[in-house]
């Protein structure tokens, strides 16, 4: 009996060391160039503003999710420039992570990071040109 309790534990440890959300968190900087640098963005996702920079290259920290961000880059004498940046599968959360996910943890830690966002990638860094105004 005393030896199922250890394996068992071995496997909780092992299932928990391979979650996306413990290992990569739930968090991600984004490095936004633009050409010419300088530029004003603010990033949006869904409709709603979640962070923005001045001044570029600049860094933002986002959390990930499974929805896309739309960024905006303004300066002056130059047309706003919009990039989507698309939410992805992080490395290592494809098909075999999550298989072996389910014969170790029943697919718990798979449905942990889904719904944390954690198994989800933004492009970074982004580059971004602006088109001057005519």
């Amino acid at each position: 009996m005393q030896n199922w309790r250890i394996f068992a534990l071995g496997l909780v440890g092992l299932s928990l060391a391979g979650c996306s959300s413990i290992v990569q968190g739930t968090d991600q900087d984004i490095t936004i160039n633009t050409n010419p640098p300088g530029a004003n963005c603010k990033l949006e996702r869904e409709g709603a503003e979640i962070a923005s920079v001045t001044n570029t290259p600049s860094t933002v920290t986002v959390s990930k999710l499974k929805h896309d961000i739309t960024i905006f880059c303004e300066k002056e004498g130059y047309q706003t420039a919009t990039y989507i940046n698309n939410s992805g599968w992080e490395s290592g959360s494809g098909a075999a992570g999550i298989a072996l996910d389910v014969v170790l943890t029943l697919g718990v830690s798979s449905a942990i990071d889904s719904a944390t966002g954690a198994d989800n990638k933004y492009e970074s860094p982004v580059n971004i040109t602006l088109v001057p105004v005519e």
